[in-house]
């Protein structure tokens, strides 16, 4: 029986170890992600509309970086939807919004038509854009933050708690609380 407490202890030791080192992993990435006042990584990105994207071809206009995790998954359909559905208030911005994943162009172009988006998904098959912007997993996916980026390239503010189901709506709000040009 002795044993088996002894082991017992280890495995709780073990576990205990791996959820704090996975929690400091966690703090170390929020802490060296990009914020509010750092210049947005430059980006070339083919999108959804059979354009490539690049922010410098945005000069002069404010950009919104909306990363993804997953194509045809639960939060990220709720999450385009919201968006396309909030496409006649920002157009009262003059703001190119585009969602972004670590999906192949195939996947987004293939969700963006089964959710009606009417803007372009970026693809970043290669993950390096993801890295830059500090949202790439572990695992490859990228995580669910939005960057709002000024017409100097600089970022604004940075949503790490978006709500799929209020995106679109949160969107409009933080595009008028920064004070982003009207179109």
């Amino acid at each position: 029986m002795g044993s088996v407490m002894r082991v017992a202890r280890c495995v709780l030791g073990l576990g205990a170890a791996l959820l704090l080192a996975f929690a400091s992993a966690a703090l170390q990435a929020e802490t060296e992600a990009l914020r509010a006042g750092d210049p947005a990584p430059p980006f070339t990105l083919p999108g959804t509309d059979g354009n490539t994207h690049r922010l410098s071809d945005y000069a002069g206009q404010w950009v919104v970086l909306a990363f993804f995790p997953k194509a045809y998954t639960g939060g990220c359909t709720i999450e385009c939807k919201a968006l396309r559905d909030a496409s006649r208030e920002l157009a009262a911005f003059k703001v190119a919004y585009f969602m972004a994943s670590t999906d192949n162009l195939e996947d987004n172009r293939g969700f963006a038509e089964q959710n009606d988006a009417n803007f372009p998904l970026l693809s970043d098959a290669s993950r390096a854009v993801a890295e830059a912007y500090g949202v790439l997993r572990e695992n490859g996916l990228a995580r669910r933050w939005t960057f709002y980026i000024d017409g100097e390239g600089v970022i604004q503010a940075v949503d790490r708690a978006v709500d799929p189901r209020s995106a679109g709506e949160n969107l409009v709000k933080t595009l008028r609380t920064l004070g982003a040009p009207e179109a």
